[in-house]
């Protein structure tokens, strides 16, 4: 099926670009995770029922979208989706994000419950966010102390690593680095991987989405880098979990931490044999948890 990149303006100044599949009445708009944008979720677009008109947003900073404006939270983002969906003129719809999209669309199903008809987390991260820990001496990880400014973020030697390394476009870094922790089961093709690889580099907001994953919290349960809002209470749609036992990025404790937040009205399903991307390791068992709960 076609799908076509657009671009939108906002009223806040940024400009946001998404791709469109167009099929039947029922609409899923998706919101992709950190190092990517809506390119990466190019096979759930061209593979998933007709039945739906899929879009996929490219968040502000990643992509083809503007950064005019740095981001402070997560919130930020689901504040330009409000803004993006008023102005494409959706009232009702289901929610899918993958990782730190899946922050940013819990945030808006609390904010806005009554235009969220369904939720998938896909490798979402936790609502108590995606922890970052300071470093010993030699560059090790200290687990028990976990970093609260965003100076601590931007001191951190993993990540400055990863900045410097999308400032030089170092597209072999980032295969690499997707190898060990994204790709390590199986691997696009060929001619995907050096598309995603590109679209890896369009990122202009890798320590300001760091800061803000760090800080994220909606559950009820303080912790070091931010007070929990509770907004994950608010959420009112059904919510699918899914979570892919090889995991890398989304350990089970933090996936046990978001079931244990969003309670009953979660229902959790493990992907068996897929790490951080179903997409690639296994679309089609992906599809079919997708189709069936949508």
């Amino acid at each position: 099926m076609n799908i076509t990149l657009q671009t939108v303006d906002l009223p806040n100044g940024e400009t946001l670009g998404y791709r469109v599949r167009e099929g039947g009445d029922e609409v899923l708009l998706l919101v992709h995770g950190n190092m990517n944008s809506s390119q990466h979720w190019d096979l759930v677009m061209e593979h998933i029922d007709a039945k739906f008109t899929v879009i996929a947003i490219d968040m502000r900073g990643f992509g083809v979208s503007t950064y005019q404006t740095p981001i402070t939270s997560l919130q930020d983002f689901t504040a330009d989706l409000k803004m993006f969906i008023d102005a494409i003129g959706l009232e009702r719809f289901a929610l899918m994000g993958w990782s730190t999209g899946g922050g940013v669309i819990m945030q808006f199903a609390a904010d806005y419950p009554e235009q969220v008809s369904k939720l998938i987390l896909l490798a979402s991260m936790s609502t108590r966010g995606y922890p970052f820990f300071a470093e010993h001496a030699d560059g090790s990880i200290d687990v028990s102390r976990r970093v609260t400014t965003y100076e601590d973020i931007c001191s951190l030697q993993y990540n400055r690593v990863k900045v410097e390394a999308n400032r030089n476009r170092d597209r072999e870094f980032n295969r690499m680095l997707y190898n060990a922790v994204i790709y390590d089961r199986h691997q696009p093709s060929p001619e995907r991987y050096e598309a995603y690889l590109d679209d890896m580099l369009t990122q202009r907001n890798l320590m300001d989405v760091y800061h803000a994953l760090n800080r994220f919290n909606i559950s009820h349960t303080d912790h070091e880098a931010g007070c929990g809002t509770g907004a994950a209470a608010r959420i009112q749609a059904p919510m699918l979990v899914l979570w892919g036992e090889h995991d890398k990025v989304i350990t089970e404790s933090m996936m046990r931490e978001l079931i244990g937040d969003l309670g009953d009205r979660a229902r959790l399903c493990i992907l068996e044999n897929c790490g951080h991307s179903p997409l690639v390791d296994d679309l089609p068992q992906l599809l079919k948890h997708m189709e069936d709960f949508l």
